[in-house]
């Protein structure tokens, strides 16, 4: 898997994206306005799109970022759901939405026919868990999406963690587009683009909002749902 300069930014954002939030969680001490529905799903992403860890070796890059990205997710989770006095200040209240039955099961569903059409009667099991993990991550934002947009007003540091997050994805799009026609062997992969270009469009209207509040230097605000 060869490294290029969208791929490396997009990483970087991806890993910014996480220590931001990490730190969030652990300077503020709440969860407020922080969806753990979307970090279970992102968990369950990257969980199953990792799955060829037990047996592919790619590079010691590659290793390690999966690994990061797995036990990083993890840990925000369990803080958000057992560690005190973070979990007291999560409200279940506002993060609501169905996310297995919502997000899962019809990212499951799609994935194991995408797999029937492309392999047949017999799909390919890892293949399917990385179609699934490619499906489902271009909506796992959405449960954190819906809470911030029920608070309304979202603290910063939240807002810097999912502008690095939508910009890990847009800048994967061109990784994948750039690899597609430099690197020999790789081809287009379009349920890779049109998951990914599903997943940047579901960050336009906070993206919008965000370059507003920084270009007025206040608080970012969102339109609230009621």
């Amino acid at each position: 898997m060869s490294m290029n300069v969208f791929r490396l930014c997009g990483d970087m954002c991806h890993v910014f994206s996480i220590l931001v939030l990490l730190l969030r969680l652990r300077v503020a001490k709440n969860a407020q306005g922080i969806s753990v529905r979307t970090h279970e799903l992102f968990l369950l992403v990257f969980v199953t799109r990792y799955s060829d860890l037990l047996f592919h070796f790619y590079s010691v890059y590659n290793s390690v970022m999966k690994v990061l990205y797995i036990l990083s997710t993890a840990s925000i989770v369990y803080t958000i759901r057992f560690q005190e006095p973070i979990k007291s200040t999560y409200d279940q209240s506002q993060d609501t939405f169905m996310h297995w039955k919502f997000a899962v099961a019809p990212c499951a569903l799609v994935a194991l026919i995408t797999q029937l059409i492309t392999d047949g009667t017999t799909p390919h099991l890892f293949k399917m868990l990385w179609t699934f993990s490619i499906y489902l991550e271009a909506i796992a934002i959405v449960p954190q999406l819906i809470v911030l947009q029920r608070y309304g007003e979202v603290e910063n540091l939240t807002g810097n963690y999912i502008f690095f997050m939508g910009s890990y994805r847009a800048l994967y799009i061109l990784n994948w587009i750039y690899r597609a026609y430099t690197e020999k062997g790789y081809h287009h992969h379009w349920v890779a683009y049109i998951a990914g270009v599903l997943q940047t469009l579901l960050y336009v209207d906070f993206f919008y909002y965000y370059f507003e509040s920084k270009k007025k230097g206040g608080k970012m605000r969102l339109p609230t749902a009621n």
